[in-house]
């Protein structure tokens, strides 16, 4: 028996390869495995409703979860979701039997301490918090056996079209990110509840860098690949325009669309067609009669002494002209083949990658950087676009099948480092589903780097995280294209080959006449690319009167366009503060990201507090005054949520470093073989068991 040990002790302990240090643990999603028990309802959620009310370019969205406690124990239901990176978060009501309690905006920690206290005295409880602009957390406590509870939560959003194209888009899964090494700690979910019966995975990591390395958000419960989210998924929109719609279309979802009122209204309602409907982003796409965009001014005047008034200018650019003489350029793709890019994601991505390199002049140099726990970069330096060239890098790209995790990081730094010809403008285009949480440290790294390149970024899956691929865009000075559907490909392939060839209009600057104006946004108007428009926000005084003209300079020369405020011009638009003040919160945000540290974090919870808003620093509480649960005890239940459409399990695969290799493996079943195979001949010749 002693033989046996050592032998199974020399197997197990040999060196398989050199182990790096442990690093250390954080949460990471897992699988869920829901609990055989009757006592407590592992799936409170019963329904999501959205009702979504499009009036010109702004759309009003009420969200209700409906929840249910169909256990024995009361529960505290926790529920990670996503939300749009341009929603203004303005409102929250819960609906328990007959009564309606409204929540009010709270310094973020002091509505933990609110929601805790109220948890504690068994008072039926709602927390919504902010963890990122596009990832909200909802907490409702002492749900009672038997009990529905109806939580709304109100947004605004600002609808900005694209080369004439207006997208409305709402998320509805939060796809697993990429956290550290290890699996989360056994029985500690959000906000320190009980994990119950689901089972960790070891995979998901978190840079130890990152803020968020310890988020417990990133710890969510996650549906196997193929299984369907038991939640019932409900969407309706209605549009309305002052032009007629000339087509209303899903690429995401079967709609079904009825126009009324010589086509200036339409509504929309989502069709079963067979697969689940919240496993991937709602996106509708419409465009109005004769291509037209819906440019001009909307002002609010504000009811009160003291009150503010706010206005919108959006006007259109000129269409882009293509530059009789192009100066050669740089590229350098940074592409995403990490385990959660595995099966259509990468298949989509080289699809993409095809048309961009495939699309490059001669005159043009590339590389190629494919990144997952580690990277390799296709040259060592920048190559000529040649036909040779690029099919040895399309080959390449080809052999890949995604696998490993999202190191994004070191990709960028490696990429940043590359020398660039003296002259030579370069951009870098990234590529990935943005399954990560490096958001901040990403910004700031691009941000840094601008005089060395512009930055693109694709987005490629069902359900991108759109606050990483519009942040890294926003901050290298780019633009952010989201695909969902491989169709898609070959247009936005096409929209960004337009784009960095032909600037529409640079140096554009708005000048304002007779309308006294303060506290605009943004402070300085960047370049525009592509065909669309400029936003403008801000505060005026007095009376309005003149109007505001836009100058800038476009491939043919100078450019200039007037709005001018007359009697037709709207003037009870009162989402226009709201807007407003989810415009300035990001901007400060951006400024806070870049500075790496939190001396913006006052103005910020000032902005949230002052205009009711949802913020990384302010968050929603609504507290019911009735004692409803006596036992003093409540169950934490995490809220599953399904695997993104196109991503597979591989998302949530094993750490490699802490993954014993096959060899290792078999020499353990063997030992163990061994050491059952001598403990059943001991039992048989213990004479013990002869005299029993």
């Amino acid at each position: 028996m002693g033989l046996a040990v050592g032998c199974f002790a020399l197997l197990t302990l040999r060196p398989v390869h050199a182990q790096p240090a442990p690093r250390e643990k954080t949460e990471s999603p897992y699988f869920f495995v829901k609990s055989d028990s009757p006592e407590l309802d592992r799936l409170p959620l019963k329904s999501t409703q959205v009702d979504v009310r499009i009036a010109g370019v702004i759309a009003d969205v009420t969200v209700t979860q409906s929840y249910r406690n169909e256990g024995t124990r009361p529960i505290e239901a926790k529920y990670v979701f996503p939300g749009s990176t341009r929603a203004a978060v303005g409102g929250l009501n819960v609906r328990l039997a007959d009564r309606l309690i409204t929540a009010q905006i709270r310094e973020k920690q002091q509505a933990r301490i609110e929601y805790e206290t109220a948890k504690t005295e068994g008072k039926t409880a709602a927390l919504l918090e902010q963890h990122l602009p596009n990832v909200f957390q909802m907490n409702v406590a002492n749900i009672l056996p038997g009990d529905d509870v109806k939580v709304e939560l109100r947004y605004t959003e600002l609808l900005v079209p694209q080369s004439g194209n207006y997208q409305f888009v709402f998320p509805t899964v939060v796809g697993p990110r990429y956290a550290s090494a290890g699996p989360p700690q056994a029985g500690v979910g959000p906000l320190g509840g009980q994990r119950g019966h689901e089972v960790p995975s070891v995979g998901a990591r978190l840079s130890p860098s990152s803020e968020n390395a310890q988020a417990k958000w990133v710890a969510q419960p996650t549906l196997r690949e193929g299984v369907a989210p038991s939640t019932q998924f409900t969407f309706k929109a209605s549009i309305d325009t002052p032009m007629g719609l000339q087509e209303v279309r899903s690429r995401t979802h079967a709609i079904d669309v009825k126009k009324t009122e010589r086509d200036r209204h339409a509504e929309v309602l989502l069709k079963s067609d067979g697969r689940p409907q919240d496993n991937r982003d709602v996106v509708l796409d419409y465009r109005l009669a004769g291509e037209q965009v819906q440019s001009g001014l909307l002002l609010h005047k504000g009811q009160g002494d003291g009150a503010e008034n706010f206005f919108l200018a959006m006007i259109e650019p000129p269409k882009a002209v293509a530059a009789s003489a192009i100066s050669p350029r740089d590229y350098i793709f940074v592409v995403d083949i990490s385990g959660s890019m595995h099966g259509f994601p990468l298949d989509t991505a080289k699809q993409v990658l095809q048309r961009l390199i495939g699309g490059l002049r001669p005159s043009d140099t590339f590389n190629v950087l494919l990144f997952s726990g580690s990277s390799k970069m296709l040259n060592d330096k920048s190559v000529p676009a040649t036909s040779a060239n690029i099919a040895q890098a399309l080959a390449t790209i080809e052999r890949y099948q995604g696998g490993g995790s999202t190191e994004l990081i070191p990709a960028l730094k490696r990429v940043y480092a590359q020398p660039k010809a003296e002259g030579v403008s370069r951009s870098i285009v990234v590529v990935t589903d943005g399954y990560v949480s490096v958001e901040r440290e990403a910004f700031e790294l691009v941000r840094r780097n601008l005089d060395k390149a512009n930055l693109f970024s694709f987005g490629i899956g069902s359900s991108v995280n759109r606050h990483l691929m519009e942040g890294l865009a926003r901050a290298g000075m780019g633009e952010p294209f989201i695909i969902t559907d491989p169709v898609q490909a070959p247009e936005q392939a096409a929209r960004f080959r337009r784009m960095v060839e032909s600037p529409v209009l640079t140096n554009v600057r708005a000048t304002f006449n007779g309308l006294d104006v303060y506290d605009v946004e943004p402070r300085q108007l960047p370049d525009v690319l592509g065909e669309r428009p400029v936003i403008v926000f801000g505060k005026w005084r007095g009376e309005p009167t003149g109007g505001i003209t836009l100058e800038g300079r476009s491939a043919s020369g100078p450019w200039q366009q007037q709005i001018r405020i007359d009697a037709d011009t709207p003037r009870s638009t009162p989402a226009l503060r709201a807007l407003w003040a989810r415009h300035r919160i990001a901007a400060l945000s951006d400024q806070e990201a870049l500075q790496a540290g939190d001396d913006l974090r006052q103005a910020i919870t000032d902005l949230g507090l002052k205009y009711s808003l949802l913020t990384q620093y302010t968050s929603f509480i609504a507290v019911d005054k009735v004692v409803r649960n006596t036992s003093g005890s409540v169950d934490g239940v995490n809220q599953p949520l399904p695997l993104p459409q196109g991503v597979s399990n591989n998302a949530l695969g094993a750490e490699v470093p802490s993954t014993p290799e096959p060899e290792t493996l078999g020499a353990m079943a063997v030992a163990l073989s061994v050491l059952l195979m001598l403990r059943r001949r001991a039992r048989r010749h213990d004479p013990r068991k002869l005299t029993a």
